[in-house]
C-alpha cells in the first residue's frame, strides 16, 4: 500500500485556479491532478496577481508549510509579476532577492521532508519580426531560476522553453487560441473582447499543464513522482 501525497503549486495567475467570473480564462494547475492517480493530491496555492515576494509577504508559504508532510511536494513557478518594477510590493529583482526567495521555498520544502520542484515561467506569446518567440518575454526570470536550480540541485522542469516551443509549433496565429483572444460580445464575462497574451483559455491550460506532465516524465529526478502518474503520455 503506497501512502498518498500532497503536490502544492505555489505560483501565480497562469498556474491558479480561476473563478466563474473569470472564466473562460483557466490556470493550468487547473488540470494537473488529470494526469495523477489517486496517491498525488493536487493542491493548488497558485494566486493571481503574485511574485515570489507577494506570496511569502502574504504568508502564503507559511500556510503551505502548516499542511506539508513528509514526501509531500512544492511545485515552484513565478517571475510574471516578480519582474513588475513599478509595484515594489510584487518586485523581485532577477539576480537578487528572486533567487533568495527561491531557496526560502526551496528550504522550507527540504526542512519539512519534502521535494522542492522549480518550474520555469510560462512564457507570454510574444512573436519576434523574425517569427521566432521572444527569449525574454519573462525577462530574466527563467535564466534566473535554471542558475537556482543548479546550485541547490533542485529538479527543474522547464516550461519556459517547452511552452515556446509549444507556441512556435501552433504559429504566430494559430497560437492566439492558447491565450485569452476573445473578440467583442463572445463571452458574458468579457463583453469588450479580451487580447491578453499572458493567461491562458481553457485549451491552453491544457497543453501546458500536459508539457509540465512531459518535463516531468523525462526527468530522472523526480522518478518516485514519476509512479504516481496514470500512464505515459506520448
Amino acid at each position: 500500500m503506497s501512502m498518498s501525497h500532497n503536490l502544492f503549486i505555489a505560483g501565480d495567475s497562469t498556474a491558479a485556479l480561476k473563478g466563474a467570473a473569470e472564466k473562460p480564462m483557466t490556470g493550468w494547475g487547473e488540470y494537473l491532478q488529470d494526469y495523477f492517480q489517486s496517491s498525488i493530491h493536487v493542491d493548488n496555492r497558485a494566486i493571481n496577481g503574485r511574485s515570489t515576494k507577494s506570496f511569502l509577504a502574504e504568508g502564503r508559504l507559511t500556510a503551505i508549510e502548516q499542511d506539508f508532510r513528509i514526501g509531500d511536494y512544492l511545485f515552484i513557478q513565478f517571475g510574471h509579476n516578480d519582474g513588475k518594477v513599478e509595484n515594489p510590493n510584487r518586485y523581485a529583482a532577477p539576480k537578487q532577492e528572486y533567487r533568495q526567495n527561491l531557496k526560502r521555498f526551496i528550504d522550507s520544502a527540504r526542512e519539512r521532508g519534502g521535494y522542492p520542484v522549480l518550474l520555469t515561467s510560462v512564457s507570454r506569446r510574444r512573436f519576434l519580426e523574425d517569427s521566432s518567440l521572444d527569449p525574454l518575454a519573462v525577462g530574466e526570470y527563467p535564466a534566473a531560476m535554471r542558475e537556482v536550480a543548479a546550485e541547490t540541485r533542485t529538479p527543474l522542469l522547464d516550461i519556459f522553453t517547452a511552452s515556446q516551443q509549444l507556441y512556435q509549433s501552433f504559429g504566430a496565429d494559430k497560437s492566439k487560441r492558447l491565450f485569452m483572444h476573445l473578440p467583442e460580445k463572445a463571452h458574458p464575462n468579457y463583453p469588450a473582447g479580451i487580447t491578453d497574451d499572458t493567461h491562458f483559455s481553457d485549451e491552453g491550460a491544457r497543453q501546458i499543464a500536459k508539457l509540465v506532465v512531459l518535463a516531468l516524465q523525462h526527468s530522472a529526478e523526480l522518478s518516485a513522482l514519476k509512479q504516481h502518474l496514470k500512464g505515459e503520455i506520448i
